[in-house]
């Protein structure tokens, strides 16, 4: 493990920065070829109010009853998985985008999009394989206490989000004239309080999880809610939705299977490994 360091910032209600601090944290770097690397950041044990308050504006019932739920330590990608990665491990670019709009291909820090659930799952398996690691996608409740990385606020960087903070609000900018299409990850510059980018907007992100309409009954020990369901949840939010759907609370059901593919979805991964002396057992 090694330290780095990042700069994140806090948004007032409108979207204007009031501050901006830097931070450091701890990751290690899994080389996937000759360019590719995966970067991945130690994410502290805790416990976190998961879910959104009745009051939060964008909420909705999905994302109650609040609930206390304790995570163990774990590892998560620093980055959504890009282009570049993904040809390491599995040779060749998804092949539902050969068909996409170039722009969508111009750098291979590009996050990778239409990738199913089973295609990101397919990922973690041969990335296993090959490091000899347990590489998997995060469970809804260590993606959130990530994304929040300590807040309770709407969002990591506090009541609201800008554009030039979180790449989003894709119809907006389309009538200001743009093209959007995603963003090189980490190109805005800010992270949040464990140094992780993106976690607002660019790609939404699969997670373990089947879908559940609401947290009844789903467990507070930071695993994930399986059930036979071929049902998957995303999360973070994309470069097209507006702000509600970026929230740190924010959960949206990947449709009614499993093989959903969008230009809006991507994904990152975890890792459960023992952190023993400074060090990542192999």
């Amino acid at each position: 493990m090694r330290s780095f360091a990042f700069e994140t910032v806090t948004l007032d209600p409108d979207g204007r920065e009031t501050e901006r601090r830097r931070g450091r944290a701890r990751q290690f770097a899994e080389r996937l070829g000759q360019r590719a690397v995966l970067h991945m950041v130690q994410i502290p044990p805790g416990t976190f109010m998961m879910g959104a308050p009745a009051d939060e504006a964008g909420s909705n019932d999905a994302e109650r009853p609040q609930r206390r739920v304790t995570v163990p330590p774990f590892c998560l990608g620093r980055y959504p998985v890009t282009i570049t990665q993904w040809r390491a491990v599995m040779g060749a670019v998804p092949p539902a985008m050969k068909t996409l709009n170039k722009a969508f291909m111009a750098s291979g820090r590009q996050p990778v999009v239409r990738v199913s659930h089973d295609d990101a799952e397919a990922f973690c398996a041969q990335l296993s394989r090959r490091t000899r690691r347990d590489y998997r996608l995060p469970s809804e409740a260590e993606w959130e206490y990530a994304c929040r990385a300590g807040t309770t606020t709407p969002f990591a960087f506090g009541a609201a989000i800008a554009r030039d903070v979180v790449h989003h609000d894709g119809e907006m900018r389309r009538l200001l004239g743009e093209n959007p299409v995603t963003v090189p990850v980490g190109s805005l510059g800010v992270a949040n309080g464990f140094g992780l980018f993106d976690m607002h907007g660019n790609v939404w992100e699969w997670c373990r999880d089947s879908w559940h309409t609401d947290y009844r009954g789903a467990p507070v020990d930071g695993s994930a809610w399986r059930s036979e369901e071929r049902t998957s949840v995303l999360r973070g939010g994309s470069w097209y939705s507006t702000a509600a759907p970026c929230r740190s609370a924010s959960r949206a059901l990947g449709r009614e299977t499993a093989s959903v593919r969008s230009r809006q979805i991507g994904f990152r991964v975890a890792m459960t490994v023992p952190v023993m002396a400074g060090r990542i057992s192999r």
